[in-house]
């Protein structure tokens, strides 16, 4: 019974992170592409939301291919630092406009 517990608390961790990390990452490597992309503000915008279509799915799938969920949302955590800072260092720089 506390084995059956502790699979579902995994596979719902699990599933949260996929849901909420992964929404999480894409929006913030969308959001730093946008920001820092050398073409104009439309283009950068769309390529990032372009991209970030490509990697929602892509940390899903990650998400249920690691051994742990603890992984996974340390995976998710550190693919979200880089990124993260880019748009915190560059949205105070532009007054939080893309």
């Amino acid at each position: 019974m506390a084995s059956t517990i502790r699979y579902r608390a995994g596979v719902l961790s699990r599933t949260v992170a996929a849901i909420a990390g992964g929404y999480g990452l894409s929006a913030l490597i969308a959001a730093a592409l946008a920001l820092t992309l050398p073409t104009t503000r439309a283009e950068a915008a769309m390529t990032g939301t372009l991209t970030a279509f490509v990697v929602y799915p892509v940390a899903v799938m990650w998400v249920f291919a690691c051994a742990s969920a603890l992984r996974a949302w340390t995976g998710l955590l550190l693919a979200s630092l880089l990124p993260g800072a880019v748009v915190l260092a560059l949205g105070a720089f532009t007054g939080g406009a893309a």
